[in-house]
């Protein structure tokens, strides 16, 4: 059986603390893998790898960087379909949406190559008598990412490449059920020219997660989950006086107005709620009908449902693949049981779908659920799976603070055809992002991706100008040259003149 180990100092390395956990083929249920988690010790072996590698990286110039950085993107184009092979493999989603992640990926290692224009400091000349003051930014040291399962590879895209490239060294923590992906994008870094100790990948389970969080050498962590665990990691290693950004879960709503196209919206809540088997963490997962509007979409919306071909993610036909594990397959599945009996309507329900050939698989088919109380657990809690919860509001206003008093602010979307209404949308709305007729409005890599209340746990939301500032602190730098013509020593304020 094949066995993922740590990446450290740029080489592999064989796990030692004789812990090791599955990983599955999601399609099959089979354990094709095992995974070996690291001890204390291997943690602290990688952080002074990291540690060490610092004192050389930070004064590299910024030419070497992004000279390595070009290199990097060029294997990671050229090797797309083998990481959304390893995508397919250990999470199971269907291969074009697994190409879609690495191409997603590749945009902050993009965004990275042009750290050059990013990292520039500002000058202020003669602000007193020959006085002058920059502020510049700094790398912060060695930093930590721990990353979720649902995107093995482009959440770890979307920190080591920018944090290195800003002159950081960096240890990442991959989820232990898919850590292939992550151990490859190591290697490729290697490849590319990445100096030994500037990328690290320790695999492993909370041992592991706690102490990243609180290794005195670790400067800032970087994370990526469900809410409970994202608000744990904050208040850990803030307390041990890291810099955290911690991203949680979400419950994405879909404000849909009468006057709204409602075949574009039926295809985009298809789409959004459906899509890599609900496991996203921007996946639409409440649809709030406005008016008269809810009996006509979810006559849409089950009309499409009803035709997504569900199947192992490396058949060309599957638009849909399996869920992770059979535990998160049967949690996903007991929402839909007690649905009913909370007063929900149960127009779909894909519990007990199967691919023939493949039954020992984790399947689950699409759920729809309608007219869904606020109070039930359907709509409460975060599902992580392919289930549609569909809302009614009689106004504009209901629905919007229907949405606001939701704890969670990752992402919204309103469908509309009406640009007033869209406008007081964008302004009013409690979320970290907006869709206008936009579904899932992930930014564009020099954007930055971030969420607010429960769904986000510090400052700084991830990539883009967030995500430079991250992985930077500032300083500014007074000085004074006296010139050659001067003579004598003031030790006084500087006059302004």
């Amino acid at each position: 059986m094949k066995t993922v180990h740590h990446w450290i100092d740029g080489k592999s390395v064989e796990g030692t603390s004789g812990e090791y956990g599955p990983v599955t083929d999601p399609a099959t249920g089979a354990v094709t893998t095992r995974v070996a988690f690291a001890s204390v010790e291997e943690v602290d072996a990688a952080v002074a790898a990291a540690r060490a590698a610092f004192a050389t990286w930070r004064g590299s110039s910024l030419a070497a960087r992004t000279a390595v950085l070009f290199r990097y993107r060029a294997l990671l184009d050229a090797h797309r379909d083998e990481l959304a092979a390893l995508i397919t493999a250990e999470h199971g989603k269907v291969h074009s949406d697994a190409l879609g992640e690495v191409a997603r990926g590749l945009e902050i290692v993009e965004l990275a190559c042009g750290i050059t224009t990013q990292l520039k400091g500002e000058l202020s000349t003669e602000v007193s008598g020959r006085v002058d003051v920059a502020s510049i930014r700094q790398p912060l040291g060695v930093v930590a990412g721990i990353t979720p399962f649902n995107f093995p590879a482009m959440v770890p895209m979307w920190m080591f490449p920018l944090a290195v490239a800003c002159g950081n060294t960096f240890v990442l923590k991959p989820s232990e059920k898919d850590p292939s992906p992550a151990i490859r994008l190591a290697e490729l870094a290697a490849e590319a020219g990445l100096p030994d100790g500037v990328l690290n990948v320790v695999n492993g389970d909370r041992t592991a997660v706690d102490r990243l969080l609180e290794h005195p050498d670790v400067a800032a962590v970087s994370f990526v989950g469900s809410t409970p665990i994202a608000r744990h990691i904050h208040t850990t290693a803030s307390a041990h006086g890291k810099r955290v950004q911690a991203l949680g879960g979400a419950k994405n709503h879909m404000l849909v107005l009468p006057d709204a196209d409602l075949d574009a919206a039926a295809d985009a809540a298809v789409s959004a709620a459906y899509g890599s088997a609900g496991e996203r963490c921007m996946a639409i997962s409440a649809v709030v009908a406005v008016g008269d509007t809810g009996d006509e979409l979810v006559a849409k919306i089950r009309e499409r449902a009803e035709k997504i071909k569900i199947g192992p993610g490396d058949d060309p036909t599957s638009e849909m693949g399996p869920l992770i594990t059979r535990a998160h397959r049967d949690k996903v599945a007991s929402y839909v049981h007690g649905a009913a009996a909370q007063g929900a309507e149960v127009v779909l329900d894909g519990t007990g779908f199967t691919v023939e050939g493949y039954e020992d698989g984790h399947w689950i088919g699409l759920s729809l659920l309608d007219r869904v109380p606020v109070g039930a657990d359907a709509y409460r809690e975060e599902i992580f799976g392919p289930v549609l919860c569909v809302l009614r509001a009689e106004t504009y206003e209901e629905g919007v603070a229907l949405i606001n008093a939701s704890p969670w602010g990752n992402g919204t979307a309103i469908f509309t055809r009406d640009g007033g209404a869209a406008r007081r949308f964008q302004l009013e709305v409690e979320a970290g992002m907006v869709g206008v007729n936009v579904p899932i409005p992930v930014p564009v890599g020099y954007h930055s991706f971030g969420g607010w209340k429960h769904s986000l746990f510090g400052d700084h939301h991830v990539y883009g100008n967030d995500g430079v500032h991250f992985y930077t602190r500032g300083k500014v730098v007074t000085t004074r040259w006296p010139d050659p013509q001067d003579g004598g020593v003031d030790l006084g304020f500087p006059s302004h003149r």
